[in-house]
């Protein structure tokens, strides 16, 4: 069994380079796709935190997981098509621009 301090900073990693790509990229689907490792990285850590008691598995935690995972999925084609859109329109994925293009 892997211990909890590995997984929890392997989940604050992948919070972190999340956190790094959206705040850094201005490319949209690199801002989704850091999004979906955020999201990643959160249930990671919840998952982790739910078998730390005793080395019980909490299957409600883990059910919990598994439809986060699928709104996500959910959450993420609906972002994509949004950007498929924005790309036809705008011709260009750059936020910057975007704003630019607002006024």
């Amino acid at each position: 069994m892997i211990a909890v301090n590995i997984v929890l900073g392997f989940a604050i990693v992948l919070v972190i380079l999340g956190f790094y790509c959206i705040s850094v990229k201005r490319n949209m689907i690199k801002m989704i796709i850091g999004i979906e490792v955020m999201t990643n990285g959160a249930i990671l850590s919840l998952v982790s935190f739910a078998s730390y008691k005793n080395g019980f598995v909490d299957p409600l935690v883990h059910s919990l997981a598994v439809m986060a995972i699928a709104v996500g999925g959910c959450i993420a084609a609906v972002a994509l098509s949004l950007v498929v859109h924005a790309y036809k329109h705008y011709k260009t994925l750059d936020i910057r621009e975007l704003r630019r293009l607002r006024w």
